[in-house]
């Protein structure tokens, strides 16, 4: 990961942050698709994939996976269409449905959110992935589609996750896919009764470059084998980069 730089000294011989360059801003987001080798995301579009999403969240029978949004589960298909319809039509948040190449199904969502051009920041959260959808490099991919797009498309300098910090599962998602962790907000918010100490992750565009090459030399089907099981980790991957790049910066 790229470090804090250091600060220059004005006519003054006060410390102040780097020029930005030619940077001027960030564009929002647009509303269409993101196509993957192994899932395309699409604006959520409740009346579409609403159907398949209910039955693909129906696998988690107990409902684990809602513990830590703000919203959820759902006891039957109205009341998750009437929450989609609140939630999921705008710009800020804007949602994505994840979904299968294979079976054409939605299996996940995942939306921006916080939506910053002018300062250069967006983030990443809603994310809920269906029992289908853990642990694959699907889910690999579908967060990184998210991420290009917001630092090679759109122009981001900064791209935040954040989390209850007690959810120890979402703190290393974040941790593998190359965030880095910046700290506690105590108290940060509330949810279902209870309070929220927030933890929070970025990845800047210093990193970008690093994380980048890291996806995509994870997500080649050369790093999967005949099971396709991944032969090498993304972290792995990732910190082999990262010693390339601080070789390559000493010679």
């Amino acid at each position: 990961m790229s470090a804090v730089a250091e600060p220059l000294l004005n006519a003054f011989g006060q410390p102040v942050g780097r020029p930005l360059g030619d940077w001027s801003g960030a564009a929002r987001p647009p509303r269409t698709p993101a196509d993957g080798r192994l899932v395309r995301l699409e604006p959520l579009d409740p009346d579409r994939h609403g159907d398949d999403l209910f039955a693909a969240f129906g696998a988690d029978a107990e409902g684990r996976n809602w513990t830590y949004l703000g919203y959820g589960p759902f006891a039957d298909r109205a009341a998750f269409g009437a929450w989609m319809d609140a939630t999921c039509r705008g710009d800020d948040p804007l949602f994505h449905a994840v979904i299968d190449r294979v079976t054409g199904r939605a299996v996940g969502v995942a939306s921006y959110l916080r939506i910053d051009p002018a300062g250069g920041v967006i983030e990443v959260g809603h994310i809920h992935l269906s029992p289908a959808l853990q642990r694959t490099a699907q889910s690999t991919e579908a967060m990184f589609l998210l991420m290009a797009r917001a630092f090679d498309d759109l122009g981001y300098r900064r791209y935040e996750w954040k989390c209850d910090r007690l959810n120890a599962p979402s703190m290393r998602a974040a941790e593998r896919l190359g965030f880095v962790f910046e700290g506690i907000f105590r108290q940060a918010t509330h949810y279902k009764g209870r309070n929220r100490d927030t933890a929070w992750f970025s990845v800047v565009d210093g990193d970008w470059p690093v994380v980048k090459a890291a996806f995509l030399d994870f997500l080649s089907p050369s790093n999967f084998d005949g099971s396709g099981r991944q032969i090498r980790s993304l972290a792995s991957i990732r910190a082999g980069r990262a010693a390339e790049r601080d070789t390559q910066s000493t010679v």
